[in-house]
């Protein structure tokens, strides 16, 4: 078969070309570079699998993201296709649960500003003060496999935990020590919120002005989840008003900050839209979604500015045992397709 990988580095590459020697690869860094033949393409999280991708290469059967996350493939063209759709079901619970454990004890210790003390010649015991996670009620949203490694975590920091999910499972609740609760109740008694639910219609801006008003006043909120799960101005408000005093986040709504500075990103938005256009008023009438794209970028650039805001850039799966745990499944994946027996197929 013809094989496609985006978003790969050099180790993988190597690990990939032995176990699928028998297969023609090739390694683009981009979907422009995807090859109009291609057959089977593996993609990892930044690459966007569209109506428009998918139309530009006919041959294509395949896909297998290296992912559990699926928001960026759209699995209803790929059903119009029949274009078979895989991913990693499990190869991070504890890594991105650790992460978690990393970015809460970032906020809950101050680290952000005890780093930035020495360089600003300002040092205050009282300024730097966190506090102790042991006694603190954490609500995890979405008690699946990362959640439920997140609630043993918090339980051996002596954290009450409750939790709330679409489906309970009430042994593993007592033998655990967590308590089920419905949406609005962990909102109410958390300290802190953890994110561990995929993104979809359902949990888009599942954290927004409306919530966060439910919330008591002061907690933390950590995500490492999607950044589509918070609304970024709602966050940013709450964050200013001390409602929320502290935000621990692998991911943002427009990931692109991680990668580039917001002031050039935003220019290059303007560039290209004042282009397609004869004046900025058609900007307005014409395109207000290229108008909320801008505006989304000056929104995180601005949230990620905040002293209380401790940020990865979407680092919680990246370890060196979840990458090989990710790379080993992805060749299952493929042999498995190839033999005409797929595995861990997405329900299209």
């Amino acid at each position: 078969m013809n094989i496609c990988f985006t978003e790969t580095e050099t180790e993988s590459q190597e690990f990939l070309a032995r176990h699928l020697s028998d297969h023609k690869l090739s390694f683009v860094s981009d979907l422009e570079s995807v090859p109009p033949e291609v057959e089977v393409l593996s993609i990892f999280i930044n690459t966007r699998i569209d109506r428009a991708l998918l139309a530009a290469h006919p041959r294509l059967r395949f896909i297998a993201t290296r992912s559990t996350g699926l928001d960026h493939i759209d699995l209803e063209a790929c059903a119009e296709r029949q274009v078979t759709v895989s991913f990693v079901p499990n190869y991070g619970e504890n890594t991105v649960a650790e992460h978690t454990f990393a970015l809460l004890l970032a906020v809950s210790r101050r680290l952000r500003q005890a780093m930035s003390a020495k360089r600003d010649g300002k040092f205050s015991f009282e300024e730097l003060r966190g506090f102790d996670l042991k006694g603190k009620t954490i609500g995890v949203v979405g008690a699946g496999r990362i959640g439920l490694h997140v609630i043993r975590i918090a339980k051996a920091f002596g954290m009450e935990v409750i939790a709330t999910d679409i489906s309970r499972t009430d042994t593993l609740s007592e033998v655990l020590g967590f308590e089920y609760v419905s949406f609005d109740e962990l909102l109410e008694r958390s300290d802190i919120i953890s994110l561990h639910v995929p993104l979809t219609p359902v949990t888009v801006h599942l954290l927004n002005r409306e919530t966060f008003a439910k919330c008591r006043r002061g907690i933390v909120v950590i995500n490492t989840s999607r950044g589509g799960l918070i609304e970024t101005d709602a966050l940013l408000e709450a964050l200013r008003s001390g409602a929320v005093i502290g935000a621990g986040l692998d991911v943002l709504e427009d990931e692109r900050l991680f990668r580039s500075q917001a002031p050039r990103l935003m220019t290059e938005e303007i560039v290209k839209h004042l282009q397609q256009i004869s004046s900025p008023e058609e900007l307005h009438l014409r395109h207000p979604e290229r108008l909320a794209e801008i505006q989304q970028l000056s929104a995180n650039e601005a949230l990620l500015a905040q002293p209380n805001v401790i940020f990865t850039p979407h680092i919680a799966f990246n370890s060196v045992e979840a990458v090989e745990r990710i790379n080993q499944v992805t060749v299952e994946n493929i042999l498995a397709f190839a033999r005409g027996e797929p595995v861990n197929v997405v329900p299209l």
